[in-house]
């Protein structure tokens, strides 16, 4: 099956509860506004109180008028992308559970939330909402069998977190590779050089999570792997707070290419600071 029918299989089997997920993800440099979420640091703390005069883009080496730099400013939608192969039972489903739980407790009145659990199914357990309760109730009741299909998911959580306007963060959790995706590595990591979200994710040590690694550092996210799930909690609530931290800084693209692979490359004028963003982006048609 080539990447394009698997992706519409993917997207037919949750049309009925899903209706929006059907269209095509919009990249916004297909619209002229190019938006990249940036995490700045220094001595590993987040930096605060920048503005749009402290940052430099370049785009393809060419210097860009950055827009807008904005911290903590646009509502947030989060998607929880969870595995619930056969692996993830009993005391591991329960901190897997707690965790999700405890992200949803902190999000902020205008921010929404959605669930997609995955075995060899990828299964929408809520859409974007703001009802967080509806969520968690979705959450409860996930219950662990089959194989693992992390690439169709993951690529059904940016989707997902693209398909209202907001800031899109995806969380992705596995305790496993993949091992029935119909999707490729190779067809979502393309999909991602289209993408706003940002991706992190989560894995329990172990097999070498190398698609998750690739997702996370062209979305700018990041991969944590863990020893226990007792740590995942903490991991969980820490990702939200470094998202939180990040400035959303645009750009309309001047003196480039319309179309190909765009190199970005994001600095602060100030030294001493590290900034974390995603490498490029991909524009023109898919």
């Amino acid at each position: 099956m080539t990447s394009r029918l698997a992706a519409a299989a993917i997207l037919f089997a949750l049309t009925n509860a899903w209706p929006t997920v059907a269209q095509t993800p919009t990249f916004s440099a297909r619209t002229e506004v190019v938006r990249v979420d940036v995490l700045v640091t220094e001595k590993g703390q987040p930096v605060t109180g920048l503005r749009a005069a402290d940052f430099q883009v370049l785009d393809n080496g060419v210097p860009q008028e950055v827009d807008l730099a904005s911290f903590e400013q646009i509502p947030l939608n989060l998607v929880l992308v969870l595995d619930m192969s056969d692996s993830v039972a009993g005391e591991r489903l329960e901190h897997l559970q707690l965790a999700g739980r405890a992200l949803l407790e902190v999000l902020k009145p205008d921010d929404q939330a959605a669930l997609i659990t995955f075995s060899h199914v990828v299964t929408l357990g809520s859409s974007l909402t703001r009802d967080v309760g509806r969520v968690g109730t979705a959450l409860s009741q996930a219950e662990p069998a089959g194989e693992t299909a992390l690439v169709d998911a993951s690529y059904a959580g940016m989707m997902l977190g693209e398909s209202d306007v907001g800031r899109a963060l995806v969380i992705v959790f596995s305790d496993g590779l993949d091992t029935s995706s119909w999707l490729s590595p190779d067809a979502v990591l393309e999909a991602a050089k289209r993408t706003d979200a940002v991706v992190y994710s989560v894995s329990v040590s172990g097999p070498k999570a190398t698609f998750l690694r690739e997702l996370t550092e062209l979305t700018g996210g990041s991969l944590f792997e863990i020893e226990s799930m007792k740590d995942l909690r903490a991991v969980f609530l820490g990702i939200l707070d470094e998202f939180r931290h990040r400035y959303l800084v645009s750009y309309s693209p001047r003196g480039v290419s319309p179309g190909g692979w765009h190199r970005i490359d994001v600095r602060v004028k100030s030294r001493g600071m590290a900034v974390k963003a995603r490498p490029g982006y991909l524009a023109g048609s898919p």
